[in-house]
């Protein structure tokens, strides 16, 4: 149901000009759809691809591309003053780059620097462009002074190409502006040791080739700038490399299963809530290779071992009061095993899901999962932004920390 009043809240929808702006049309659409008052505002370029009639039809207002021609003297300021979320997409490397230098020679960009509300940036460029250092460099100073990105994926590109540097979905896009406008609330974590595991880990065989999965890693780090928000300190241990690292955070690089298991060992001995989002291979191999197997030596033969169970152990050795959550993705009855896996690991919290299922899963900005825990029936969030999973998790382990978890 579409909000009234004073509670609708304000997005105000910035294209620039790039391809991928035909699918800010449906962005726009989305929004309206669910209650938000949507004010277009496009670049001159990003007119090139979609014409201003579709979004001043399907959004709240008419759509602004100009300082000039508004009887409003300053409608970078009015703009930016009235929305509760300015949204970005898709964000060019031009655009990027102004908002990152403090410029602003057009509407788009002087409401970007004139900005005091949450701001939602979805990079769209060719992977060229992508993989710059200088672009690079923007993000990274965009991260970290508080502006959330939706991680653009891989995929086919303008003119034939394939690589990274592919607009999110729309749907992604959806759910993460959605996640920043209905935040449950700043969580109080101050005082707290927040430890956090993230990404797929890769166990080698040989010097080139490894075993790993698909997990982008993009949960953990979800974990940890809402702890982050909430005062937390924060240590991320992290295989990935793709991803700007939360501003704040003590970052522990790592590979392999057993690097992880020595990080979390130590940081779990002061730690008041471990959350264990990292996709831990299960299997490694015995005999890893010191040189590269060559095709021409024949298929070899690879005999694997089952790795430390990280999670298993950290449920098992508790030395002081805390909470631990662990994750089970799963490809067919994510509640049931994630219960079971409850019982089996020692764990307060296991947060289940089908990685399957649509908008869910690795390398995605929305997940859809079950919470679960011994003694409630299960929490369910069907299609939310990751960041949405960490503030319901974050906030259940508090209070779970507050009344007396194991020890």
């Amino acid at each position: 149901m579409r909000s009234s009043g004073s509670t609708q809240k304000t997005v105000v929808l910035c294209i620039s000009g790039g391809i991928a702006a035909y699918k800010a049309v449906e962005i726009a659409r989305r929004l309206f759809d669910l209650g938000y008052h949507v004010v277009p505002v496009m670049t001159e370029d990003a007119k090139r691809f979609v014409g201003e009639t579709t979004f001043s039809a399907l959004s709240s207002e008419p759509v602004r591309s100009s300082l000039w021609n508004s009887t409003d003297p300053v409608p970078h300021t009015t703009l930016a003053r009235r929305a509760d979320l300015v949204l970005v997409a898709p964000a060019t490397a031009n655009v990027i780059s102004k908002f990152a230098n403090g410029a602003s020679d057009d509407l788009v960009s002087a409401v970007l620097i004139a900005a005091r509300s949450k701001v939602l940036i979805a990079p769209a460029m060719h992977t060229e462009m992508w993989e710059n250092p200088a672009v690079r460099r923007n993000i990274e100073f965009l991260a970290a002074t508080g502006v959330s990105i939706v991680q653009p994926g891989v995929g086919r590109l303008a003119g034939g190409d394939f690589g990274a540097g592919r607009m999110a979905e729309p749907h992604e896009i959806v759910a993460m502006a959605q996640g920043l406008l209905e935040e449950v609330g700043k969580i109080d974590l101050a005082g707290l040791e927040v430890v956090v595991s993230a990404g797929g880990t890769r166990e080698a065989i040989d010097p080139v080739r490894f075993i790993g999965n698909r997990s982008s890693g993009r949960q953990g780090y979800a974990f940890a700038e809402v702890a982050l928000a909430g005062g937390a300190s924060v240590s991320l241990v992290s295989t990935v490399e793709n991803l700007p690292p939360p501003n704040g955070a003590k970052m522990v690089s790592v590979e392999s299963a057993s690097e992880m298991s020595a990080a979390m060992k130590e940081l779990s001995k002061t730690a008041d809530i471990i959350v264990m989002a990292a996709a831990v291979a299960d299997f490694r191999v015995e005999d890893q290779k010191s040189q590269k197997i060559k095709k021409g030596d024949g298929v070899p033969e690879i005999r694997l071992v089952h790795t430390e169970d990280i999670l298993a152990y950290l449920g098992a050795n508790r030395s002081r009061r805390q909470v631990i959550v662990g994750f089970a993705a799963e490809t067919g009855d994510p509640e049931n095993y994630a219960r079971d896996k409850l019982s089996r690991k020692g764990a307060d919290i296991i947060v289940g899901n089908d990685v399957t299922s649509p908008g869910a899963g690795f390398a995605t900005e929305t997940n859809s999962v079950f919470i679960v825990e011994s003694d409630r029936d299960a929490t369910y969030l069907e299609r939310v932004s990751k960041r949405r999973v960490a503030e319901v998790v974050l906030a259940r382990a508090l209070e779970i920390l507050s009344s007396g978890p194991k020890v």
